[in-house]
């Protein structure tokens, strides 16, 4: 039932403190003791700068409550030690003192306290100050659920931003980040990088004779393909644009490139997606385009991608269902035929 205007509203519950009482006088911290636990807060005791360090790092407390005048170092060296302790957090410190001077609240703050009481405390005024701490407490945690949250969402939001939403690979935006991240990679690594630009064969007459819908379900078995082909860490395989696939394998040869590139058809060729307007086959197949250098200081994601795809219109002015590299100056089908006329063929992906 709604509160009628100008009640009283509900009193907002605050989770209680753990709070760190630090005064080297016992029957100070008794009364104080006994008035923090009335409120329902939890305390640990402090009798020297040394304890209150230690107790401090160890506990991690929401409040300090702190005496000034202690033998060996004082108060205000105690906040300045808490203060250099803390990983960017923030813990409210509170001064407890008898000295009511200006220069001692100046003191007090400059050396890392947020507020300062003057002995004896009045139980009301300390409840007070306790409760607007509570308040505060409560407001930190929330920005530190918010900025989580926030975090969470962005990631998110870059995630999805980089994804296909069709074949769940990484999208054109993706691609271009990685590439060149992995070129920097190989120029200080020393190693072979390999781009691959492929095609799907007259897709245009899947899709004529099929549908969208049916094309569309081709795209996403062809990405969750060439996903269960990039069976290393770093392989990268993602949607270029439309029918267009792209592939960056790290740390790959040219030899390895073309064995990744014959594989990947013989799998076309033994999934044998049906494809009722070929001409090269009754089945879905692919032509590609194979790059691959030492990357330097001149090797630049365009010019790669140019030359991979020169290699992709090769292949298809060879009669597609094949990959070639200008590289090698070989594509797929040759090494096919070769592979039947020598002895051994070449060497495994690296």
């Amino acid at each position: 039932m709604p509160l009628p205007p100008n009640s009283p509203s509900k009193p907002v519950v605050l989770p209680p403190l753990h709070i760190l009482l630090v005064d080297d006088q016992a029957s100070t911290r008794q009364v104080l003791v006994a008035q923090l636990h009335a409120a329902g807060h939890t305390v640990q005791e402090a009798d020297s700068a040394e304890s209150a360090l230690s107790l401090f790092r160890a506990q991690a407390p929401d409040l300090v409550l702190l005496d000034v005048e202690m033998p060996g170092h004082d108060g205000y060296w105690v906040a300045s030690q808490l203060r250099a302790s803390e990983a960017g957090g923030w813990t409210p410190i509170i001064f407890l003192s008898s000295l009511n001077q200006d220069h001692n609240l100046w003191q007090a703050i400059e050396s890392g306290g947020d507020d300062y009481l003057v002995k004896p405390v009045s139980g009301t005024v300390l409840q007070a100050k306790l409760r607007a701490m509570q308040r505060l407490r409560r407001m930190q945690n929330r920005l530190i659920e918010l900025s989580d949250e926030l975090r969470i969402a962005n990631e998110q939001l870059t995630r999805i931003s980089h994804e296909d939403a069709l074949t769940a690979l990484p999208n054109r935006r993706g691609f271009d980040l990685r590439l060149q991240q992995e070129i920097l990679a190989a120029q200080r690594e020393q190693a072979p990088l390999t781009l691959v630009l492929c095609d799907i064969d007259f897709f245009k007459g899947y899709n004529d004779s099929l549908g969208h819908v049916e094309g569309d379900a081709c795209l996403h078995t062809l990405g969750r393909l060439l996903q269960g082909m990039c069976r290393r860490p770093r392989d990268y395989p993602a949607r270029y644009g439309g029918e267009e696939f792209a592939l960056i394998l790290p740390c790959t040869p040219r030899s390895g490139a073309m064995t990744f590139a014959r594989a990947l058809l013989r799998t076309l060729e033994l999934k044998a997606i049906p494809h009722p307007r070929s001409s090269i086959a009754p089945y879905l197949t692919l032509s590609g385009g194979i790059t691959t250098c030492l990357p330097d200081k001149t090797t630049s994601a365009e010019g790669l991608l140019r030359r991979a795809d020169e290699a992709l219109y090769a292949a298809k002015s060879r009669g597609r269902n094949c990959f070639f590299s200008f590289e090698m100056q070989m594509d797929t089908r040759e090494q096919r035929n070769a592979g039947r006329a020598a002895s051994s063929g070449f060497g495994g992906l690296t």
